[in-house]
């Protein structure tokens, strides 16, 4: 386990479990598979007031022409959250990625966050593929105009709860810089512990 830790940036907390999981190879755009063909980032990462933790990614007709879209898995993964929490957030799924990173060559795990989606079509537990649709395009209830809210976090241990860490790079990746910086991986056939158990209970939601 001490081997496992010291190739993650994060201290795991006590009690965490672990899961058995390919690494990535390689990350595709969650919407217009695999290089958001047909949409657009309307709204980038900002980590400084007011921050956005991630992109919001918008269909080429604006409105609600993009509602009822398809979600996809940018890499093979486990779903470690998968609720409807309501609030500002609705339907949100979790996915956590292992990957060996090509600058160092240390396998890390990053988190995806998917949310506003209209159609959870995904468990947690579930192992899910590269291009693999978990859900839908949503506009939560009505809140937004319909997108994809996409978060990609350095940090495994956030879960829902974004106010915990600083708000810095060390934390949370630019996920469009990420996937392209991480489009094409080496195979790799030999699976690696995924730590799981990482996140703090939501709400009443709990995640894997």
């Amino acid at each position: 386990m001490m081997c496992l830790v010291a190739s993650v940036f994060w201290q795991i907390e006590a009690g965490a479990e672990e899961v058995r999981i390919h690494l990535a190879d390689g990350f595709d755009f969650p919407v217009g598979k695999p290089d958001a063909d047909g949409y657009y980032k309307s709204r980038g990462l900002r980590l400084r007031p007011p921050r956005h933790f991630g992109e919001d990614w918008n269909g080429r007709g604006g409105g609600d022409t993009d509602l009822g879209d398809p979600v996809y898995s940018i890499a093979d993964g486990v779903v470690t959250f998968a609720h409807d929490v309501r609030g500002a957030w609705g339907n949100v799924v979790l996915v956590r990625y292992a990957y060996r990173d090509p600058e160092d060559g240390k396998v890390k795990f990053i988190d995806a966050l998917y949310g506003h989606l209209q159609r959870i079509m995904t468990n947690v537990g579930d192992q899910v593929k590269r291009g693999e649709q978990i859900g839908t395009i949503g506009n939560n209830r009505g809140m937004y105009s319909a997108h994809l809210h996409f978060e990609i976090r350095h940090n495994i241990n956030i879960g829902m709860h974004t106010n915990t860490v600083p708000a810095t790079l060390e934390h949370w990746a630019d996920p469009t810089e990420f996937i392209n910086k991480h489009r094409r991986l080496n195979r790799e056939w030999r699976p690696v512990p995924m730590p799981t158990g990482t996140y703090r209970e939501f709400m009443g939601f709990r995640g894997l």
